[in-house]
């Protein structure tokens, strides 16, 4: 089986309604060139000051999450609603949380960011996201007419286990939406999304933020799709984009009948 992906590239700024109406800009245009499944980066529908996450946090169902699902529904596509941040009832902090939804506009999975972004380094980047996040505890696989689709989101690249799990639960396609900064991308985004997809013998759609918000850090960019080989097959660069690469499920079974390294794993 063959199917098209695409994976969106935005900057996403404080204006919420801006950043919906460039979104479902984007995922037409994937569409329009033959995409069956679109997946948008990390906070993609809001990026604003810290201190102010809560406030713009949503519920599920929701603005955000209601408009992701009539365009998925309109478009009859699959659409990883990137993250968006979820309000939690009586809590002051929020879920980054990401959807995927079918082509009736049903959420078939949402996942909730497990590994929070708490890093202080000297040249540049200094991150708390435990003082305004919740951390989720679910590993989830979402089922589609194409194959098993897991869910994880950007600092959680950096935890392979997360990846083996989602693989052990039948993952074929593995979703890392995004907002990776531009200093530790540089340095290690490439060689993260190549080891996960190799050791795990998976596609990777990872839909990254691109450019300077001047309420949040520089992001990346280079936005990728990744085949089970380590080999890329459509990578963005500086700007806002839309890269689509065919998904070829067949020939990821070759790969693992071929060097079925996923069958020779012992525990130690």
């Amino acid at each position: 089986m063959k199917f098209l992906a695409a994976a969106i590239q935005m900057l996403a700024t404080s204006d919420k309604d801006a950043n919906l109406a460039e979104a479902e800009s984007r995922v037409r245009e994937a569409v329009a060139r033959g995409s069956q499944v679109v997946a948008l980066p990390e906070v993609f529908n809001w990026r604003g000051d810290r201190s102010e996450e809560a406030k713009y946090a949503e519920t599920i169902p929701g603005p955000t999450a209601d408009f992701m699902a009539r365009l998925a529904r309109e478009l009859g596509i699959y659409l990883l609603s990137g993250s968006i941040l979820e309000r939690i009832p009586d809590r002051s902090k929020c879920y980054n949380t990401s959807l995927l939804l079918n082509p009736e506009g049903k959420i078939i999975a949402r996942y909730r960011k497990i590994h929070l972004f708490d890093v202080a380094i000297e040249r540049g980047v200094s991150i708390m996201e435990s003082e305004s996040r919740q951390a989720g505890e679910e590993i989830v696989v979402g089922e589609t007419e194409f194959c098993s689709m897991g869910l994880t989101i950007c600092y959680d690249l950096r935890f392979p286990e997360l990846y083996r799990a989602l693989g052990a639960k039948g993952a074929l396609v593995v979703f890392v939406p995004s907002a990776f900064t531009a200093l530790t991308g540089e340095a290690h985004w490439e060689s993260l999304l190549r080891a996960r997809a190799i050791e795990n013998q998976v596609y990777i759609v990872a839909p990254d933020q691109i450019g300077s918000n001047p309420k949040s850090f520089s992001t990346y960019g280079n936005s990728m799709i990744v085949d089970p080989w380590g080999r890329i097959l459509a990578r963005a660069s500086d700007k806002p984009a839309v890269i689509i690469a065919e998904i070829d499920l067949t020939y990821l079974s070759k790969i693992r009948a071929e060097l079925p390294a996923l069958t020779h794993r012992k525990l130690l």
